[in-house]
């Protein structure tokens, strides 16, 4: 397989990345073969993974417009993936030139291409971290020059935690990182959810999960009350935990939404 002059050297381009494969998901040209042909596999399950991932764009830009209604104008947004158009920085800088934000990934390929994008953007970094270890997030070097703790911070989890398993301890990690924040600090997060209301529906989550088992990072379902916990120390804030395009709509969702789209749940906490 010949290397693309963009990826970086050192990573296994023969096994399908979940953040190239959400990359080709949003339309972007930062993915493989072999991711291609995971996202395909697991399209055939779930047709409408690629809404779902518009879906979770389009929550976490309201989510951050959100957080500066509140005076909030640090952002750490840990998986962040693959830069595309409407990341969090230019949602949020577009609005408060000011803001801060430092994204979080550990896959190299996603680590270089920040750090291409945000060349120049000295209110903007990107580090190298694993999420399962969060006190290394908080101490890298870069995280903490450039945000202060000291005062309220918006956490994004967005579409990652369904891809730590329960060996990896995810609610304590969680919990890890809420205790790093200060009063006044927004916990914004999605998450793959079973569906016990549609058998069809679960049946075909379940099929698309087992083909990112084949991925260099496995996807986990969970319940909603299992989400719901990792709001704990939080207020839950209305409408709640919520289906992506429920969560402060800036128009009603439609009669027509995809159901696959009604699978990923998101929610917005603030610490009191």
């Amino acid at each position: 397989m010949e290397r693309p002059a963009w990826a970086p050297h050192g990573i296994d381009i023969s096994v399908p990345s979940v953040s190239r494969m959400y990359d080709f998901y949003l339309g972007g040209s930062h993915n493989f073969e072999v991711d291609r042909e995971a996202a395909r596999k697991a399209m055939e399950f779930m047709p409408g993974l690629p809404k779902i991932m518009q879906a979770n764009r389009a929550f976490m830009r309201r989510a951050v417009r959100f957080a500066l209604d509140e005076g909030v104008t640090q952002f750490l947004d840990i998986g962040s993936g693959i830069p595309t158009f409407g990341n969090v920085h230019e949602v949020a800088q577009a609005i408060d030139p000011q803001a801060k934000v430092a994204y979080v990934d550990h896959d190299p390929v996603a680590v270089a291409h920040s750090q291409a994008v945000l060349a120049g953007n000295d209110r903007a970094v990107i580090a190298a971290a694993d999420l399962r270890r969060p006190d290394e997030i908080r101490d890298d070097p870069d995280v903490s020059k450039l945000l202060d703790f000291n005062r309220p911070v918006a956490l994004l989890l967005v579409a990652v935690l369904h891809f730590l398993s329960e060996d990896d301890s995810p609610h304590e990690v969680v919990a890890t990182l809420r205790d790093a924040l200060a009063p006044g600090s927004v916990l914004i997060l999605t998450h793959a959810t079973r569906t016990p209301t549609d058998r069809d529906l679960d049946d075909d989550m379940r099929a698309g999960a087992e083909v990112y088992r084949r991925t260099t990072t496995p996807l986990t379902l969970r319940s909603v009350p299992e989400v719901e916990r990792f709001f704990t120390g939080y207020e839950l804030l209305e409408p709640g935990l919520v289906p992506m395009p429920y969560w402060r709509p800036d128009t009603p969702p439609g009669d027509d939404i995809d159901p696959a789209v009604l699978t990923g749940f998101a929610g917005v906490g603030l610490k009191a």
